[in-house]
Formats: structure tokens, sequence, C-alpha cells
């Protein structure tokens, strides 16, 4: 600071306060940038959604949840997720648990692995199961003698969506585990604990909010999976038809009516979804300010 600054503070901060309005500037726009792309791109679609679906009224709605293949669709989808999610919860853990705060050989590649999902295709996903459980596929003989189904029936379309979903719980518990480290464990182990009195009363608590947070994520992507599910169902109408693929089945054949109803229920799934993850994180900063 020169001494003319310090002899007249007000021409230093005259001097200085364009550069600020020029930050406040800059700052308040990329911000109506952000809100701007948002509105185009996720809520004006959203509410286009909601205010289709309620067009024809309450009777149009009702039309579409009791028809037989919706409910079949719905009843579908939920049967997949909760196959899904308990056994990708059951993966998440001993997956975190296992690479966590430990070094050996091939550590990065099991983790790349994992994250596998999350770079292909869910398109391809399907696909590489079809190639190995499809009628010509590499197990389709042995699966044919042995009389069991696997594309084309639920037992494929609930692999497809174990794939999709399985890195989201082992990626959001495993960070919390870093994070903690392992004196607790440690302490536990010397006052005589064994292995599962310490995952149970040190470990879990201590990945609560993470593992809960993943679990609304795993839930969300296995009730609203589109491409590896359509590969590997076929898109029979009341047999092998989930909710995402009714909602595409009905926009083809013209039933915006059905589609936007159904999409209305999706929607609403992804509502509760963000709230459940606003509510984690807000009890997540109120604890860590507890701390």
């Amino acid at each position: 600071m020169t001494d003319s600054s310090l002899r007249n503070p007000l021409a230093a901060q005259s001097a200085t306060s364009p550069t600020t309005a020029s930050s406040q500037w800059g700052k308040w726009a990329l911000v109506a940038f952000v809100v701007a792309y948002l509105a185009l791109v996720l809520l004006i679609p959203a509410l286009n959604v909601f205010t289709q679906a309620f067009k024809g009224g309450l009777a149009g709605l009702m039309d579409t949840f009791t028809s037989h293949h919706f409910l079949n669709a719905v009843k579908l989808t939920l049967i997949a997720t909760a196959i899904t999610v308990p056994l990708n919860t059951i993966f998440g853990l001993c997956a975190a648990i296992a690479l966590a705060n430990k070094t050996f050989p091939g550590r990065s590649l099991l983790i790349s692995i994992i994250d596998l999902p999350f770079s292909i295709s869910p398109v391809v996903a399907g696909l590489m199961l079809v190639l190995l459980f499809g009628n010509r596929g590499w197990f389709g003989p042995l699966l044919d003698v042995a009389g069991i189904k696997i594309i084309f029936a639920l037992p494929g379309i609930v692999i497809a969506t174990i794939f999709v979903t399985m890195p989201f719980i082992a990626r959001e518990v495993l960070p919390a585990l870093e994070e903690n480290g392992t004196e607790q464990e440690e302490a536990a182990a010397t006052l005589g604990a064994t292995p599962w009195q310490t995952f149970w009363r040190v470990t879990l608590p201590s990945v609560k909010w993470s593992l809960l947070y993943g679990l609304i994520l795993c839930n969300a992507r296995a009730m609203g999976e589109f491409g590896a599910v359509a590969v590997v169902s076929g898109n029979i109408a009341g047999k092998t038809q989930t909710l995402p693929l009714f909602i595409e089945e009905a926009h083809i054949q013209y039933n915006t009516p059905a589609a936007y109803a159904a999409a209305l229920l999706l929607a609403c799934l992804a509502i509760v979804t963000l709230i459940l993850k606003y509510l984690l994180e807000r009890n997540v900063g109120i604890t860590h300010k507890g701390h």
C-alpha cells in the first residue's frame, strides 16, 4: 500500500471498488447461467411432465394406474429393486471394508473395476449379458439343459439392474471409512471385541449416513434403469416390462396419457430422492458441526 493510500483511505477504497463490483456482477452472472441452464434442461421438462399428466384429470390417471400392464410393470420394477438393493448393499459394504485403509497389489485396478458401470453404456452392459446368458451365449446351452431362463425373464432384469447400480454404495462408504481411519476398530479389537461385534458396533455406525446416501441413490437408479433392462428383458408387455419400459412403449404407441402418468410416478420418486438426499446432507452437516 502506498503512502498516498495511507493518507487518504477513501481514495484507496474508491480505487478498489470497481474491481469488487465487477466480481459481484460476475458471480451473479454465473449464478444466472446455472439457473437458466437447469431450468431449460431439467425444471421445464419436469414441470411439463406434471402438467401433461394431469391434463386429462384424475380419471385419466386412474385409468393408467389401474391398467394390467401398468400394475405389472410397477410390480416387476419393485421386485427387481427389492432384490438388487440388498445384494448391492452387502457387496458395497464388503468391498469398502476390504479396500479401505489397505495397500495391496491391484487395489487401484479393483476400484476401477467397481467403477466400470459408471463409464460403460447400459445398452452395452445389457448386450454383454445377452452374449453370456442368451440362447447362443457362453452359458446358454448349459442353462437350457438346466431349464433356467435368464434373458427375457426376471433373472436377467435383476442381473442387469445389479450391474448398473453396483458402484453406488461401495463408492459412498469407501471414502467415509478411509476418513474415519482404523483407530476405533483397533481399539475395539484391543478390548476383546470380535470382528462381527466390531462391525456392528463400531464400523457400521460410523458410516451410517454414507450408507443411507448410497442406498437412496442405488434405489433411485434401480427403479429408473432403462438401457440395460431393455436389452435383456425383451420389453414384453405384461411380462418383462418394467416401469421405464412401459413409458417408452406407451409413447411409441401414441398413448401419451399413459406415458405421462407413468412418468409422473417416476418423477415423484425423483423428488422423494432429492428430499431424502437433502435431509441426509443436512443431517451430516449438523453432525460434523457437533463434533
